[in-house]
């Protein structure tokens, strides 16, 4: 990332802070033997992709100023752990030009401390478990010295922001769906009865990886028959059984920008009768709601129509009586933000404006047929309409059987 994309970003949040007031971003805490995942606020802000570090941005008296906090090395660690994130280099991914060392954290806020009303932090969601996240953490000492100082969360600030993706955003995530919809097909050409559904996960991962993309957006999920009508199922554990239907719900991050696809094919050459007329309400609503989406819609009316379109089609095959039992087969919401987080910030509320990307993700589950399906697409709002960023990704039913076929056929 350019650090000019993050030095623009951070002007823009500047113009939004009122005097006497800072900005704390805190990097995530490395966790030992788990792959680093940066905290998506300070990634946005800063470019660096590394733990432990703090950045720090004040208006005192009209006048704004800036400092990141880096590790000091230890050279007796580096044969261990590498070495650290150098001064010169956090200069020049961030653009940021007053590096200090993190030691000095503490001394350098107290000294300002005494002029401020207000900061805002990536505090995050204390947990039950886990009642202080580390941001809080960080900054309990300033809530007992300094009680006159009010601590915000930075989506205050930020999510304004973080909802508009520029053009290189926008990149990122063409990027992530096409490699995605590389996998897919990959899967769609060699999955087959007998397999388990971590191999149909291994194949999309090899896929990503031998492409530059190292890490997923989310927890994959590729559930076979019964486990697609559970939403979040993540195990990707069982053996995939002749007729059934499966679920893949996944997403590949490029520097930190994720996709979220999903598609549903049969482990056969051809959908069933039942699987297809499933399939097909899904598709038809998928393809309705993503007509809507355009600039002054809200994410509220997306969702209720999904709701009303789905009941339709429930009703028309008779798998509910009244539209009062859709939520029996469609519990979630048809849409949200997508970027740095797969859930990105923004409202279930919002108004949809020029440079958002959503999903549009409706489905029907099952359980007591061993049937569940989803279809759902990545959506960039544009000035006049939309774009589907996904739209690469095969989901027309005759799309699907014949890559199938050709399947079948090159196996045997």
């Amino acid at each position: 990332m350019d650090a000019e994309i993050t030095k623009r970003r951070r002007e823009k949040l500047s113009e939004q802070l009122g005097d006497n007031e800072s900005v704390i971003v805190f990097a995530k805490p490395e966790i030992t033997l788990e792959k680093f995942s940066q905290d998506s606020n300070f990634l946005y802000l800063t470019g660096i992709n590394e733990p432990e570090l703090i950045y720090i941005a004040a208006k005192v008296s009209g006048r704004w100023n800036e400092v990141l906090f880096i590790e000091r090395g230890n050279p007796e660690r580096v044969v261990w752990e590498g070495a650290k994130l150098s001064m010169e280099e956090a200069k020049e991914i961030s653009g940021i030009q007053q590096i200090r060392y993190k030691d000095e954290f503490y001394p350098y806020l107290s000294g300002m401390c005494s002029q401020l009303s207000r900061i805002y932090s990536n505090l995050g969601y204390p947990m039950l478990h886990k009642p202080a996240t580390y941001p809080l953490f960080m900054l309990q000492p300033v809530r007992e010295k300094y009680p006159h100082i009010e601590i915000r969360d930075l989506g205050d600030l930020i999510t304004p922001l973080r909802l508009v993706k520029d053009e290189w955003e926008i990149e990122q995530l063409k990027r992530a769906i096409d490699i995605t919809g590389l996998g897919i097909m990959d899967i769609l050409h060699t999955a087959k009865a007998g397999m388990m559904e971590y191999e149909l996960e291994a194949t999309l991962f090899y896929r990503m990886q031998v492409n530059g993309l190292q890490q997923w957006g989310f927890a994959p999920i590729i559930a076979t028959g019964i486990n697609a009508a559970t939403l979040h199922y993540e195990k990707n554990n069982c053996q995939i059984q002749p007729g059934d239907l499966i679920l893949m719900d996944v997403g590949a991050s490029c520097n930190g920008y994720s996709a979220d696809i999903t598609r549903c094919f049969p482990i056969e050459q051809r959908f069933s009768y039942r699987q297809a007329e499933i399939y097909n309400i899904v598709l038809d609503v998928n393809k309705r709601i993503i007509e809507l989406v355009k600039p002054g819609v809200e994410l509220s009316v997306l969702n209720n129509k999904t709701v009303e379109w789905l009941a339709e089609g429930m009703l028309s095959i008779g798998l509910i009586n009244s539209k009062d039992e859709v939520r029996k087969y469609y519990m979630h919401s048809v849409s949200h933000f997508l970027g740095l987080d797969t859930h990105d910030v923004g409202g279930r509320e919002a108004v949809l404006t020029p440079g958002n990307v959503i999903t549009v993700e409706p489905g029907i589950y099952i359980p007591e047929e061993r049937l569940g399906v989803r279809i759902e697409d990545d959506v960039l709002v544009t000035d006049d309409g939309h774009q589907v960023l996904s739209a690469g990704i095969p989901k027309e039913i005759s799309e699907i059987e014949s890559i199938r076929q050709e399947a079948f056929q090159n196996e045997h």
